[in-house]
């Protein structure tokens, strides 16, 4: 499998072509994320970690920011061909992630 290319899942974004699962709605609602929110960190995020062989395709982790820049981190898939898929959305807990947001702690 290929991995994700942050321009792509941009594209998919800004074409509107984006799957929202149920899981995700349920973890929007539980951590007071909006769906904009989520639009703004592929929108100026990166990627930061790749899962080639996840299924039913290649996934991976964005890191970005909400619209008021609170840190994000973004689970999504791409459809190639058809749509973004967001897995999950969540802020980085400072228990396992370096200040950056970026990098897992060790042993995390």
């Amino acid at each position: 499998m290929s991995a994700v290319s942050i321009s792509d899942l941009r594209s998919f974004v800004s074409a509107g072509k984006i799957l929202w699962t149920e899981h995700v709605a349920l973890r929007l609602r539980e951590r007071k994320i909006k769906r904009v929110d989520v639009i703004n960190c592929i929108q100026v995020g990166g990627i930061i970690e790749q899962y080639p062989t996840a299924t039913p395709f290649p996934s991976c982790l964005v890191v970005g920011t909400s619209l008021n820049g609170k840190p994000l981190h973004i689970v999504c898939g791409l459809n190639p061909g058809n749509y973004c898929c967001i897995i999950t959305a969540y802020y980085p807990d400072s228990d396992k992630w370096e200040l950056d947001n970026q990098t897992r702690k060790a042993g995390k």
